[in-house]
């Protein structure tokens, strides 16, 4: 499960944050943004469908992975970095993934929040 937070990150990296979101949500993920509801389903898929992500790169590092006894459900946290051409912002984000039947994982909840602050 953190080994697919990282592959997570790192397509986010390569591809764009769209990208990798729309690959690694389950069908019924749920986002939780600041100023939204709870985005659930095919509303969270279509709030990543309107993002244009080519003017900045969004990734992240786990610090934290814990499983639980079942091996279906877990969960990661740590630390995110947004950067645009002039701007580094860093924050905290938690998934909550969940295995799927053929074996990858899938996140079922994301959220994060700006509580690092701007670095450069």
């Amino acid at each position: 499960m953190k080994q697919a937070d990282i592959a997570f990150s790192d397509l986010s990296k390569q591809k764009g944050m769209k990208a990798a979101f729309l690959q690694y949500l389950d069908s019924s993920g749920v986002l939780l943004r600041p100023d939204h509801y709870p985005i659930v389903g095919k509303d969270a898929q279509q709030f990543f469908q309107h993002i244009n992500d080519s003017a900045f790169t969004l990734t992240w590092v786990p610090q934290h992975a814990s499983l639980a006894e079942s091996g279906d459900l877990g969960y990661t946290y740590g630390i995110y970095t947004y950067t645009n051409e002039d701007t580094t912002f860093q924050g905290t984000y938690v998934s909550i993934w969940e295995k799927q039947a053929d074996g990858n994982w899938k996140f079922v909840l994301d959220t994060g929040n700006l509580g690092l602050g701007k670095e450069k």
